[in-house]
């Protein structure tokens, strides 16, 4: 009986998930090309990203259950649905119910949204009946806690009287600068969303609908709101993507609302971005976190209304970023100071900062601005982030964090958060491992697009994708070991289209260049080349907006052949980013490699010398000093030299090689040295 409830809870699961494909088909998202959903991909296991997907599964989004359960976050709610229903209560004015001394930030509700949200996409690569019950069950903690209006904060709900420090003493009026009102309501709203797309239930989708009209009546320009936005961004892109979710334009009014008045009210500064107007914003600066979701939701706003001065300004802030700000590996954000972007060209590597997290708005910011523009350099920049600027930011084993990600290390500066050197189990502010928890399995939904008929293949993994094409079901096969060599092949499995074409990105790494401006440049002779073929015939490689495009009647066995050549490729920077002159990075494929001590233990390497023509040997191997991390790297070697000072001040030169690994599989052998930036002068030795 047990087996038959559990397969039954699994069938009805894969019919709802079928019913929202059919929905999302027939509502528009307001951009020109529409995101193929994550219900409708499924990555293959035992692939570089089913990996990921699979230690998400059983490793990350359990233990961030658990934590949620140990950090008294669940114990939140229920404290405030006590509140709820025994209003001054006794313990009221006793230290327990001291929001303050239990509470350590006024946002620690969306670490229990973000775990959901994560499950969720979870569930469509792995259907799991007892999952979907623990969500239920923690949602009925969740409602619990919604006051009658539809207001839902714990830090002010479980003691009125004496909230939380940062929220203020009446609602919204710290909104500006620390309560986290609509940052929760941002991330609750995200994972109602993706709860609903998964499983057809719209229990978690009603309490977040509730809170966002409690702020769409309470929060706007007219007189008795609170005419407030933000202090810190996200509530933006979810209550727009709460709009494409359920039609209502009050939700889009709202977004729009929010965006508009930054500038204008009681904060401007550009820490939150609030100094100017949203519209005559052209660089990026301040805090990154609420930066990227600002101008993600920038860009959901233009799409839906069409606005040409988001339009414009997003386009000028996205180019500051990828000309002045945007670190090598993908990520940003170059001051621990606030966590912040810093001036033109300042990117430095011992004390980078690069938040994860950002690194994770990042991504949402590049894929929008392919799906306005079609332009493949946005789906570059989104690959180099995500393969390198966000999943650096947790252990292959899904079990420990960064917080920041520098581009090198001493193993003696505490670039981490809580102080430390090296990953960490979980974090006090949990921001970027409840992130990762729930951005990592959301991958299979920026794999594909569509336009009319029109079907892009933007990144490379195994699945299999259901794949609406002018409303006719197209079923995709894709097999490849990318990123650790370039041979992807794509077989139509089923195709009811008929007559598409399909549009193949050839990523910029294979043809060109590191990045769409000139901040890096190849530093070398090599001239990769780029094949192609469907069912054996030779297909010319042209690129439209980086695209192979091959137009033709599909037929169901018909198979794409893709090869890119993967050498070891030096990159240099632009000579304005002081930190980086006289060094070269490494990058092989999608992947910027990096040397760590643990792998050259012969030599101190921040005193190797890379040589001026380099010549590299790859090999496979497994990084095995941590007992989780059993993958196999590709190593890179070389033979360069080391300088050494003796007693006497003279320096010593001696031949030596250098093995590189993976820069995201840094540091799972305990804290030590690192580098990506190596030097080929002496001048550039030990210049941090």
């Amino acid at each position: 009986m047990r087996r038959l409830t559990t397969l039954m809870l699994c069938l009805a699961l894969a019919l709802a998930v079928q019913a929202k494909k059919e929905t999302a088909t027939r509502r528009s998202n307001g951009y020109p090309i529409t995101q193929v959903p994550f219900t409708a991909v499924k990555v293959t296991p035992n692939t570089f990203w089913g990996d990921r997907i699979h230690a998400a599964r059983e490793v990350t989004i359990p233990l961030a259950f658990s934590k949620c359960e140990e950090t008294h976050r669940y114990e939140n709610f229920k404290m405030a649905a006590y509140t709820l229903q025994h209003p001054g209560h006794e313990g009221l004015n006793t230290p327990k119910w001291d929001v303050s001394k239990f509470m350590g930030f006024s946002f620690d509700d969306t670490d229990v949204y973000k775990t959901i949200e994560g499950a969720s996409y979870v569930l469509q690569t792995y259907p799991d009946a007892k999952l979907m019950q623990y969500i239920d069950s923690v949602l009925d903690i969740v409602a619990a806690a919604q006051e009658p209006d539809g207001y839902l904060y714990t830090a002010r709900t479980i003691n009125p009287q004496h909230p939380h420090h940062w929220s203020g003493d009446k609602r919204w009026v710290k909104e500006d600068f620390l309560s986290h009102e609509l940052y929760n309501l941002g991330h609750m709203v995200d994972a109602a969303c993706a709860h609903y797309q998964a499983t057809g239930s719209e229990k978690f989708l009603n309490i977040a609908k509730r809170y966002a009209d409690c702020v769409v009546r309470e929060v706007g320009a007219q007189q008795g709101q609170a005419c407030i936005v933000p202090g810190h961004q996200i509530a933006e892109m979810a209550l727009a993507r709460l709009y494409v979710l359920t039609g209502e334009q009050k939700y889009l009014d709202e977004a729009k609302f929010l965006l508009d008045y930054r500038g204008k009210t009681g904060r401007r500064d550009l820490y939150s971005q609030s100094d100017k107007p949203v519209v005559e914003q052209t660089e990026a600066w301040g805090h990154a976190v609420r930066a990227g979701y600002m101008y993600a939701g920038m860009a959901d706003v233009a799409a839906l209304t069409g606005d040409e001065g988001y339009l414009k300004a997003i386009d000028a802030i996205y180019n500051n970023i990828v000309s002045k700000k945007y670190y090598i590996t993908g990520g940003v954000g170059a001051r621990h100071a606030g966590e912040a972007f810093g001036a033109d060209y300042e990117l430095p590597n011992l004390t980078s900062y690069n938040e994860t997290c950002a690194a994770i708005s990042m991504v949402y910011l590049f894929h929008r601005m392919f799906l306005l523009h079609g332009d493949a350099k946005y789906i570059d920049c989104m690959e180099r982030t995500l393969y390198n600027g966000v999943i650096s930011g947790m252990s292959v084993d899904g079990g420990r964090f960064f917080y920041p990600n520098p581009l090198s290390s001493d193993g003696k500066y505490a670039f981490n958060a809580d102080n430390t050197t090296e990953r960490q189990p979980w974090f006090g502010c949990a921001c970027c491992p409840s992130n990762l928890c729930r951005f990592i399995p959301s991958f299979p939904g920026y794999m594909y697009a569509v336009k009319d008929r029109n079907l892009y293949v933007n990144l490379f993994a195994g699945n299999t994708a259901t794949i609406q094409v002018g409303g006719k079901d197209v079923v995709l096969e894709q097999t490849t070991r990318y990123p650790w060599d370039g041979d992807i092949t794509l077989t139509v499995k089923k195709n009811q289209a008929k007559q598409f074409a399909m549009k193949l990105r050839i990523p910029e790494w294979a043809t060109g260049s590191p990045v769409p401006s000139d901040l890096y440049r190849y530093n070398d002779d090599v001239l990769p080349t780029v094949r192609c073929s469907v069912n054996g015939d030779i297909v010319a490689v042209t690129t439209d907006k980086g695209y192979l495009t091959i137009d033709r009647v599909w037929k169901k066995g018909d198979v794409v052949s893709l090869h890119f050549d993967m050498p070891v490729r030096s990159v240099k920077a632009n000579a304005r980013v002081v930190d980086d002159r006289g060094r070269i990075a490494v990058e092989r494929g999608p992947l910027v490699y990096c040397a760590e001590g643990a792998d050259n233990q012969q030599f101190n390497i921040f005193n190797f010398l890379m040589p001026r023509q380099p010549r590299f040997s790859t090999v496979e191997r497994t990084i095995n000093g941590n007992r989780n991390v059993t993958f196999t790297v590709t190593a890179i070697e070389t033979d360069g030299q080391t300088i050494s000072i003796d007693e006497q001040g003279k320096a010593e030169v001696k031949a030596a090689r250098l093995t590189m690994i993976p820069y995201y599989a840094w540091n799972h052998r305990g804290p030590g040295s690192m580098e990506v930036w190596m030097p080929q002068s002496v001048s550039a030795l030990g210049n941090y």
